[in-house]
């Protein structure tokens, strides 16, 4: 049953224009009187409640729809501005969007703040137990989806014309929740209940064909031409959400696509008593957006995602097609005012499918339809682990995409006897190695290798990242086309990751340099001048304080354990993957605890150690590591000779609205992934932003926050990537670092054995496994000696109460460069050709 909303009295409604909306009623400002109206209409008008029985999710929604309504008005002036300029825009597209909820960034970024709290302060309502109401929209899972949220919000505070697309899934990756340990998942039906920042726009719809077959037919020329007939067709419905920026300037949107089936009801099977089959194609059309990330590890899995790719990127280039075709019809002119950002290489066949619409439905010749093609289209790599490099097999495509796959045969044969003949003349190796197809049993496309030749410009998400990419993954493609490959550093947004989620810290950094530093953040360097200043220091622990006394009361409502808000927070928060070696600070905890056991009396740091991941649902070693820490943390936190030094919190179903309550409370943030594996990173950006002290290994953007922070105020530790590959050219054999420390072969085997599972013996014998018998592939063992001295200057640093301070002090001030802002504007000038459109 729905719980009332906490009220004193029940409000009388007040008369207001703000029923039946029109755009002339509005502007982005508005007295608190205005939007407590607004509230109160759409409560009575658009959800038929009563202020007395409205539930706090009937305020909630009401309070998202007075907010929205100033934002739609912004929103068409702005599509209006966009389209008499006749703009040249940039689509985003990304099988990903972490969004988080949007109430709380849509308030703050269209400068509704303080109006919004007094409406509803005047309702007798709290605006933080409105905003608990609102679910985190499922429409992405790790850093991937949540930069390109950022840079959505980046792309309209700077008044870029930017349509972001994707899917509108159903159900998100999933919710997690722990029993016994173990990590279970449950579905994520984050729609359920509805979304109030939608518009559905179905003048726009979009047919998608899959299946089917290729025929040769003729002109009336005589001339030959591919027809892809008996195809299946599904029907994408899209919605937008619209995207404000900070000062709602410009208003964006973000277009998602649902599938659903081109006819919903046969009535013939129907009447026949086939009750079921009358809607079954209803039924598996629409499982297409249904969930992100379907388990791939089956054949059908596999069908399911190679689908969704394609549905998402056959809708959206459509929808770009459509939208030009208002103003132009001279294809010669296409690239002028478009160009395509594809996010990774899940959109990677929008170069085939680009390339089907020109040559097939327009009827362009081939070179003119790729010279566009290759003018429109551009590509981020975010890995360089060879596992997530896409390749679909050649007959799973065949089947799903067969006119494309005729395409991509095409597009490889004039590569290789073109392009790559021209520059290794002869050389049959190089062919093999830069061929579309790789050879084996069976074939199998490369999408990565597709989406570099397709494409304008290739970047990576980081400067060592993007040295990689050129010496190591695309070595032979950087020779064939020089200066094609770019480095963008990642950002974040600081409206949500320091304004939003830190409102203490943002105040008391407004109070001291001015406003401004929301849009501008390379201002906050002048904070430098107060690092050494003992009461602006004293006013800057006192809120990293009050934020942990948060996420404390936050870890003992979800977790059942009481923490100590004067211990060190080190907190590890990041998709569970073996590269980011969450088991390594396992090891760590142990080698703690171990030193507790042997000695009761031994002094130690107090530290909560803090975690928030999700593991892939087929990825049996990374469940087996939340499952180790939980068991861990499960003895650690009942064992009374421990006397709470140390403790252990793995929070359950990490989130984005999660993610803004530890990090502003962090005092150490964990980046501790084997050299050469991470390909950025931005959850040490959120941290250094929030004055958390970085721990890790030179990866990723970790090496250009060192450059920034300055060596003294971060902890590197481990190999390097020379060194790792060093290490393994010599034949790296964990053995010898085992057998070479008796206090990690303890550990290991302490770990391995039924001591923290003594109901399930041995259970966490494969994580022991991995890390010996296995090989050890990201060199957990390798590190692990470096890794425990990182955290003894840790500790050092941290009973410094005042060099403590200071170099927090410092990593806020000093990671102006990771603002999304900034990369999106190298984006625009360097890739995008892009210019700001102004919006009256």
């Amino acid at each position: 049953m729905a719980t009332s909303a906490k009220r004193k009295t029940a409000p009388k409604a007040k008369k207001s224009s703000s029923s039946g909306v029109k755009n002339s009623d509005f502007k982005v400002s508005a007295t608190a009187e205005e939007l407590k109206a607004s509230i109160l209409d759409h409560l009575k008008i658009t959800l038929a409640r009563d202020p007395d029985s409205a539930t706090r999710r009937d305020w909630w929604i009401s309070v998202c729809h007075a907010v929205h309504d100033r934002i739609k008005a912004r929103f068409i002036d702005t599509m209006g501005a966009h389209n008499k300029a006749q703009a040249r825009r940039v689509y985003y597209l990304s099988l990903e969007y972490l969004m988080g909820r949007m109430l709380n960034n849509n308030i703050l970024n269209s400068g509704l703040m303080e109006p919004v709290k007094e409406a509803i302060e005047s309702l007798d309502l709290d605006l933080d137990l409105l905003e608990e109401q609102e679910e985190d929209m499922g429409l992405g899972n790790g850093g991937l989806g949540r930069l390109a949220a950022c840079f959505l919000d980046s792309l309209a505070t700077l008044d870029y014309p930017a349509v972001g697309y994707g899917i509108y899934y159903e159900f998100g990756i999933f919710q997690q929740k722990f029993v016994n340990g173990r990590q279970i998942e449950l579905p994520d039906a984050w729609r359920k209940s509805g979304c109030p920042w939608e518009i559905v726009r179905p003048e726009f719809a979009k047919s998608v064909r899959i299946y089917g077959h290729v025929e040769m037919r003729f002109d009336e020329r005589g001339n030959p031409k591919p027809s892809w007939v008996n195809t299946r067709e599904l029907i994408g419905l899209p919605y937008d959400i619209p995207i404000c920026g900070y000062g709602a300037k410009t208003v964006n949107f973000l277009r998602l696509w649902e599938s659903r089936a081109s006819q919903d009801f046969d009535f013939d099977i129907f009447n026949r008593g086939s009750y079921v089959d009358a809607v079954r194609e209803k039924a598996e059309a629409e499982t297409f957006s249904k969930v992100l990330y379907p388990n791939d590890s089956s054949e059908s899995g596999k069908e399911l995602r190679l689908v969704q790719q394609y549905f998402f990127v056959c809708c959206s280039l459509h929808d770009i097609i459509r939208r030009w075709r208002k103003y132009e019809s001279d294809w010669s002119k296409f690239a002028d005012t478009n160009t395509v950002q594809l996010n990774d290489t899940h959109p990677a066949i929008s170069v085939a499918e680009l390339m089907r619409i020109l040559v097939d439905e327009e009827d362009l010749e081939w070179d003119q339809a790729w010279e566009i093609t290759r003018k429109v289209c551009n590509y981020t790599n975010h890995t360089l682990l060879p596992e997530a490099l896409e390749k679909w097999s050649v007959p799973l495509f065949e089947k799903v995409l067969p006119r494309h796959l005729q395409i991509i045969y095409e597009l490889n044969h004039r590569f290789l006897n073109e392009e790559v003949e021209s520059c290794w003349p002869g050389d049959d190796d190089k062919r093999a190695e830069l061929s579309l197809i790789e050879e084996g049993s069976p074939k199998a496309i490369r999408m990565a290798y597709l989406s570099v030749i397709g494409s304008h410009a290739v970047n990576g998400v980081a400067a060592m990242h993007t040295n990689l990419l050129r010496k190591n993954l695309f070595a032979n493609f950087e020779k064939l086309y020089p200066g094609k490959i770019q480095n963008k550093t990642n950002g974040i947004t600081p409206r949500r990751w320091l304004a939003g989620c830190n409102p203490r810290l943002s105040k008391l950094i407004t109070d001291t340099i001015g406003d401004g530093w929301q849009a501008d953040l390379d201002r906050l360097r002048q904070l430098d001048d107060h690092a050494e200043n003992e009461d602006f220091q004293k006013a800057f622990m006192d809120i990293k304080r009050a934020n942990k006394v948060d996420l404390a009361q936050l870890i003992e409502r979800d977790c059942g354990i009481r923490v100590d808000p004067d211990a060190l927070f080190d907190v590890q928060i990041k998709r569970l993957h073996e590269y980011k070696r969450q088991h390594l600070n396992l090891l760590h905890i142990l080698h703690l605890y171990r030193k507790i056991l042997q000695n009761p009396d031994v002094e130690m740091v107090p530290r909560v150690f803090v975690f928030g991941a999700k593991a892939a649902p087929g990825y049996h070693l990374a469940k087996t590591i939340i499952h180790a820490i939980n068991a861990v943390g499960e003895r650690i936190n009942n064992d009374p000779k421990v006397k709470g030094r140390l403790k252990v919190a793995f929070m359950p179903n990490y989130r984005v609205s999660l993610a803004e309550r530890m990090i502003p409370a962090a005092d150490l943030s964990e980046q501790i992934s084997t050299a050469g594996k991470e390909a950025s990173g931005t959850g040490n950006m959120k941290f250094a932003l929030n004055g958390a002290l970085t721990i890790g290994t030179l990866d990723g953007a970790n090496v250009e926050i060192r450059e920034e922070v300055g060596d003294e105020n971060i902890f590197i530790f481990g190999l390097n990537v020379d060194e790792v590959d060093e290490r393994k050219a010599a034949g790296y054999n964990p053995y010898d670092e085992y057998f070479a420390n008796e206090d990690l072969r303890a550990l290991v085997d302490w770990l391995g054995s039924n001591f923290f599972t003594p109901n399930e013996p041995y259970a966490l014998q494969d994580l022991k496994h991995s890390l010996l018998e296995g090989g050890d592939p990201y060199m957990v063992l390798a590190d692990f000696d470096a890794y425990c001295q990182a955290q003894r200057e840790v500790d050092k640093a941290f009973v410094d109460k005042k060099r403590w301070a200071r170099m927090a002090i410092y990593n806020t001030a000093r990671v102006g460069k990771f603002s999304s802002d900034r990369t999106i504007r190298q984006y625009a000038e360097e890739i995008w050709n892009l210019k700001p459109v102004e919006v009256q």
